[in-house]
């Protein structure tokens, strides 16, 4: 799955990227920065849901309820509690995959369409606590005016905290999938029934892998927090799931750094195209719809194909 992505040619682009990311806020404006930062916080967002849908094989319908359940705790544990916004931060991943082990327990012994049918269920009613308890949550309100760190407060420094973040849990990810758990994680979603039979034990791993997958989801949404000083209902709502799948499908399943190209990719149509279009869920249908007919494999691989037969 992601033979050859860390050749010396491949780790001498990814550190190129990484310097040419730190150097860009010294030439660009206030706006181009935050677009950058959402673009960091989607596709960590998006390589997380990969964890379980392109790693696994699992059905994560519902994936963006644990990206809002960490904002959520985040900004109750400032607002609310009155706790720092560090403790918030860490509070927030672990609430997540708290949610997702919860969640994964109830929804573990159905297979794939059913399980996602599933977490859609679960997902919406967690949406539907969080719509309706006005008293802590802030109702379809929400909660605004988060008081963040004064390192992180500036757009620039904003910026650099949530870079350094998404690459260290990229980083992370990558280690993941390419450690023995993340190998027999693989398998179970190219064969679960002879991994079965060979005495994996299926439902933990898959359990295991759903934990993972919401636990950086629950951290993808506490840098939301960092980025907007804000949090609303809808970051729980089906739609951003299906936002998140299509990120995912867009950049390609099966290349590690694909959904953070797809990511980059429907965050820039978002911001840029909504000033044309009030209807971007039917843009967004419109983009999946010709993602699987012309390039099944994403844009990356799509163009891996092309790379290895011109190797050929």
């Amino acid at each position: 799955m992601f033979n050859g992505l860390f050749s010396k040619k491949s780790f001498g682009l990814l550190m190129l990227a990484l310097i040419v990311l730190a150097l860009l806020p010294q030439f660009l404006p206030r706006f181009y920065i935050n677009l950058l930062a959402v673009i960091l916080g989607a596709g960590l967002l998006a390589t997380s849901l990969n964890v379980g849908l392109g790693f696994g094989g699992m059905f994560q319908f519902h994936h963006g309820v644990f990206y809002g359940f960490g904002a959520y705790t985040a900004a109750l544990v400032v607002t609310k509690a009155g706790l720092s916004f560090w403790l918030g931060f860490t509070a927030a991943p672990l609430t997540a995959a708290l949610l997702g082990l919860v969640m994964g327990i109830i929804c573990i012994r159905l297979s794939k369409l059913y399980f996602g049918m599933l977490q859609i269920s679960l997902g919406s009613l967690v949406w539907v606590v969080v719509f309706r308890w006005y008293d802590l949550t802030g109702g379809d309100d929400g909660i605004h005016g988060i008081p963040l760190p004064d390192i992180i407060y500036s757009t620039t420094g904003g910026y650099y905290f949530i870079l350094a973040v998404t690459s260290v849990c990229l980083l992370v990810m990558f280690l993941i999938a390419c450690s023995p758990f993340g190998r027999t994680f693989q398998a179970i979603r190219d064969n679960p029934e002879r991994c079965g039979a060979l005495g994996v034990n299926v439902r933990r791993h898959q359990l295991i892998g759903l934990v993972f997958a919401s636990f950086f989801a629950g951290i993808a949404g506490a840098l939301f927090v960092v980025v907007e000083g804000s949090v609303f209902p809808d970051l729980l709502f089906w739609s951003l799931s299906l936002e998140i799948i299509i990120m995912c499908l867009l950049g390609g399943w099966f290349i590690f750094l694909g959904p953070l190209f797809g990511a980059a990719a429907i965050v820039t149509l978002r911001v840029f195209g909504s000033t044309y279009t009030d209807y971007w869920s039917a843009v967004l249908g419109v983009i999946m719809m010709l993602t699987i007919i012309f390039l099944p494999d994403g844009i990356l691989g799509f163009f891996r194909k092309k790379t290895q037969k011109s190797e050929e």
